[in-house]
């Protein structure tokens, strides 16, 4: 028996950032709840060859900004086709030889289990177990509200489900039953759901230094369709009737702040140009509305905090079928070009009522221990649980 810590490996792909993300939410949680234990975040892509990294990100985001018809063609095609053809037996064989490094890593880390938050690093380790040159559990974090038939890796000591119907979509593909566990998309700690949305959000509201008495908008990405982030709040400024605040995130996009900020300039009292921040759980608690993109875990995070969503520009695939499961559900709005985005903007903006009914479905489908249910799973109780 060896004295060591439990070794968790955490294993995402920085393919656009809500794999990454969904690993950083399960390490601070290990940290927070289970100290004893040993997390390791690597991001796959840090380990394959250059030109494969190259394609694999790059070429992704080339495609959902450039080409979404091409990427939505893509996407239903790999879909559809099995396992076993040969197409995806090639795409994987070339998968094996870039990756090599990837796997002589994870040997070098000698985990005793592995959570995998994208399909990649699960489909070489699922080959390496079935040819008897690991024994270590690996499990598989599906990060959005549908699932795509890149997930199925057979083999694996469990699969977490967003939700009830992902989960339904597991078992009908085959997975065991016994391994799938319905436990959400896990966010940070940061996220979880207050006990009074009400105060939390006022006082949210007094440290931001925003005005209490007023609506806050908040915007958090543009996309194609509804424009760049700051036309986007240009519009939104020039809607007559509803008043409100508005707090415009570019996130690392400088270009973006910049505009923000000139406008910020020409509307002192009324909009707050932002940029990189690590206060997006605040700025979300304060927000009556939420203007996103649907990505699985930005959505998962607004669901935490049970905010009511208006969704801009989803990319084909996945992002559209995160945004129908939440319209379904009554707790977001979509809108598909930039002349809808102003109309249900305006339309929602002058609706208390209907934001606090779609702010209850949205408390509603949140999971904010998502994170702390997959660690439970993974490395049983946490020791102030077993106490």
């Amino acid at each position: 028996m060896s004295d060591r810590p439990f070794h968790l490996l955490l294993l995402s792909v920085s393919a656009g950032n809500g794999h990454v993300r969904a690993a950083q939410a399960l390490a601070a949680t290990a940290a927070q709840h289970w100290p004893g234990c040993t997390v390791t975040h690597v991001d796959a892509m840090d380990h394959v060859a250059a030109s494969f990294r190259k394609l694999y990100t790059d070429g992704y985001l080339g495609l959902v900004n450039r080409a979404p018809e091409l990427w939505a063609y893509l996407h239903d095609r790999a879909d559809a086709t099995p396992h076993a053809a040969a197409s995806q037996r090639l795409r994987r064989g070339i998968e094996r030889l870039s990756a090599a490094p990837l796997l002589r890593e994870i040997r070098r880390q000698r985990p005793d289990a592995i959570v995998c938050t994208h399909f990649l690093p699960a489909e070489l380790l699922m080959r390496e177990q079935a040819r008897g040159r690991s024994t270590c559990p690996v499990w598989l974090q599906v990060t959005d509200y549908d699932l795509h038939n890149m997930w199925i890796v057979p083999g694996l000591a469990g699969y977490f489900a967003a939700n009830e119907e992902v989960a339904f979509r597991m078992r009908a593909r085959g997975l065991p039953a016994g391994r799938v566990y319905v436990t959400g998309i896990p966010v940070m700690p940061a996220f979880a759901a207050p006990d009074d949305p009400a105060l939390a959000r006022a006082a949210c509201v007094q440290a931001l230094g925003l005005d209490p008495a007023r609506r806050v908008l908040l915007m958090a990405s543009g996309g194609a369709g509804t424009g760049d982030l700051p036309s986007m709040a240009r519009r939104a400024l020039a809607l007559e009737g509803p008043d409100f605040q508005l707090v415009a995130v570019a996130g690392r996009n400088a270009q973006a702040h910049a505009a923000l900020q000139a406008l910020a300039r020409e509307h002192p009292q009324r909009l707050r140009a932002i940029g990189f921040t690590a206060e997006m759980h605040r700025l979300m608690a304060a927000a009556d509305l939420v203007v996103t993109k649907p990505g699985g875990l930005t959505v998962s995070e607004c669901l935490a905090l049970g905010r009511p969503m208006l969704l801009a520009a989803p990319i084909p695939g996945q992002e559209e079928h995160n945004a129908t499961h939440l319209m379904e559900e009554g707790a977001a709005w979509l809108a598909w070009d930039a002349i809808g985005l102003d109309y249900k903007l305006a339309r929602l903006m002058a609706a208390p009522a209907l934001l606090e009914a779609m702010a209850a479905r949205s408390r509603a489908l949140g999971r904010p221990q998502a994170a702390r249910g997959v660690l439970q799973r993974v490395l049983g109780p946490a020791p102030e649980a077993a106490a």
